[in-house]
């Protein structure tokens, strides 16, 4: 048996005023490679990860998507739950 696991994740700094998207790729508990939208493109944190980090930063489509997801995905779903969680401290 094994795990395979995609966690995003999105962090604020005062509001949205400085966002931060992760998007991490796990086997069996272990990391092994990552966007981060501070760096710009995949990165191995593994051997493992290797193959794919090159082959997602050679194609211009996927870092495009990854890159506007601070926008499309954390920015967007920010203002979706804000009333349900920021607002309610």
């Amino acid at each position: 048996r094994f795990l395979e696991q995609v966690k995003h994740e999105c962090h604020f700094f005062n509001g949205t005023e400085r966002v931060r998207f992760l998007d991490r790729y796990f086997y069996n508990q272990e990391e092994y490679v990552r966007f981060d939208s501070d760096v710009g493109e995949y990165r191995a944190v593994t051997e493992l990860g290797r193959p794919d980090a090159e082959y997602w930063n050679s194609q211009k489509d996927i870092l495009e998507d990854e890159r506007a997801a601070v926008d499309t995905y954390c920015r967007h779903n920010y203002g979706v739950v804000e009333s349900f969680t920021v607002q309610r401290r």
